[in-house]
């Protein structure tokens, strides 16, 4: 493939395919080059590092995760919104195990600041969980149990780590309806605040 044609975007795109077929951690700056045909350093004039290439590759799984789940949420309300959106997130983390690995990653600030995904990903999570009655701090701890439910969860099927002969979809069907009943009965601390 000539030199000419490589850009930020293909580059990206390309690495995150190689995410997918062999593991994040096989995705480096010599692999892509070999990918494309050509030296390591014809890479540094479209992406400055391994680390900034990784962040892109983030930033691109993030869009394409929230546009799934997005879609997946759309006209739905408690519930029924959950269990799209987790249905959705699982989806994309066992199809795309690269690219969802990647969306795990801490990002470069220079390059997350201002992202559209990131962004949209904070509305559809925040709106989805405002439907529960849900204000900040409330919020925030909510998107943290949910992101750590859901990732635990995909993280240990994608390995085969769940043995026992129940089904998985019904064991995360049931954790769906037990996030539910949580989220409706969120703690509320009611004290009044100060010393």
């Amino acid at each position: 493939m000539p030199r000419a044609g490589l850009t930020p975007d293909r580059l990206v795109a390309a690495a995150a395919d190689l995410a997918d077929e062999a593991g994040l951690e096989q995705v480096t700056l010599s692999a892509l080059a070999r990918r494309f045909g050509v030296k390591d350093a014809s890479l540094y004039s479209h992406v400055r590092s391994l680390r900034d290439l990784r962040t892109r590759m983030a930033l691109l799984a993030g869009g394409e995760m929230i546009d799934r789940i997005a879609a997946a949420v759309a006209g739905r309300t408690g519930r029924d919104a959950l269990a799209a959106f987790a249905g959705a997130y699982r989806a994309y983390a066992l199809e795309h195990p690269g690219r969802y690995a990647a969306t795990q990653l801490p990002l470069d600030e220079a390059l997350a600041t201002g992202s559209t995904a990131l962004r949209r990903t904070a509305e559809v999570t925040y709106g989805m969980l405002r439907a529960y009655g849900l204000e900040e701090p409330d919020l925030t701890d909510a998107v943290r149990l949910l992101r750590s439910a859901f990732h635990g969860y995909c993280a240990l099927e994608s390995t085969g780590a769940f043995g026992a002969p129940r089904d998985v979809q019904a064991s995360w069907d049931k954790a769906i309806g037990a996030l539910h009943v949580l989220l409706l009965n969120w703690p509320r601390d009611d004290r009044p605040s100060g010393p």
